[in-house]
């Protein structure tokens, strides 16, 4: 009784990770995405529709890769 209730534990913790994980990766996506779709930066669209990184790319596309939106004031 004791080990099912540990391994039916065992088994919700791995659930709340995954799910932590895929919730992380969709934010960082979503972001990304819309960043690429505004920029009309069709290439890193795709890569980031099509690769599954964990918000790795998202992350390096915000940072390091998109169009600088920032307008200069005369």
């Amino acid at each position: 009784m004791i080990n099912s209730y540990l391994a039916y534990m065992q088994d919700t913790q791995w659930r709340i990770v995954f799910i932590l994980i895929a919730l992380w990766d969709l934010i960082w996506k979503g972001m990304a995405l819309w960043k690429a779709a505004q920029n009309k930066q069709r290439n890193w669209f795709i890569l980031l529709l099509l690769v599954n990184s964990l918000g790795i790319v998202p992350i390096l596309y915000i940072r390091f890769f998109q169009k600088s939106s920032v307008k200069k004031h005369r």
